[in-house]
């Protein structure tokens, strides 16, 4: 793979040479906002996308809350597993970062020593995106859209080639549907037994909410909208 990038004439170096041209022509202002946006802003965004899908199943309830909430907690979870995989995949392909083998590129971010392939940032967002559709169409479609902005930011700031991000991003979302069925099996039951707890039964569903006669996010159940069907259905 680090092959791949010694040339400039192949695709990949030649968009990466067009997308980070563009921090050379923007403001310093632009580029320091892009910096903050493509490190951390658009992680926090995520995570308050999830909060916020979380917030708007526990108050609608509905009898499959609990299912529904389980496949919220397996949005984070499936991109931390994602990460794991990705570390043995960093190690076999050894690919440098683009500014190691290439010149003349405006580097937003220093100190990035690790290898390039693939891209963290975006294996951590789209599996996060992925993961949040199979809950919820709407809210998903949200996340994903994130995470296609954070693998352009990723490009932008000159610190992957944009394979490095398609791959985090089939990264992602392999993780995301594949081991979905598993972790639903595994985390519904949990759910339940949260729901059923006097204490934390507010997790899945808020207070003086009726458990029976409200939509579901998750499909099978008798209460769904075709409007909130996930991508199993």
């Amino acid at each position: 793979m680090a092959g791949l990038a010694e040339s400039g004439s192949n695709p990949d170096v030649e968009l990466l040479y067009d997308i980070n041209g563009l921090a050379k022509d923007a403001p310093h202002w632009f580029d320091r906002g892009m910096e903050f946006v493509g490190e951390y802003g658009l992680l926090l965004a995520m995570v308050l996308l999830v909060l916020w899908c979380w917030w708007t199943v526990r108050r609608r309830g509905g009898g499959d809350a609990a299912s529904s909430v389980a496949a919220l907690v397996w949005a984070p979870l499936a991109a931390g597993i994602a990460l794991l995989v990705n570390v043995p995949i960093r190690g076999f392909v050894e690919r440098p970062r683009p500014f190691v083998d290439h010149q003349g590129l405006d580097v937003l971010v220093s100190g990035k020593t690790d290898f390039s392939f693939v891209s963290d940032h975006a294996t951590l967002t789209m599996a996060m995106g992925v993961g949040l559709f199979v809950a919820n169409r709407k809210f998903g479609l949200a996340g994903i859209g994130l995470a296609l902005l954070e693998g352009f930011c990723r490009v932008y700031m000159g610190v992957h080639y944009p394979t490095d991000v398609v791959g985090g991003f089939a990264l992602g979302t392999a993780v995301a549907l594949l081991l979905s069925p598993l972790a639903m099996a595994l985390l519904t039951p949990v759910m339940k037994a949260v729901e059923r707890s006097p204490r934390a039964g507010w997790l899945i569903r808020a207070r003086g909410v009726a458990p029976a006669g409200q939509e579901s996010l998750i499909p099978g159940t008798r209460a769904e909208l075709p409007e909130e069907r996930d991508l199993a259905a």
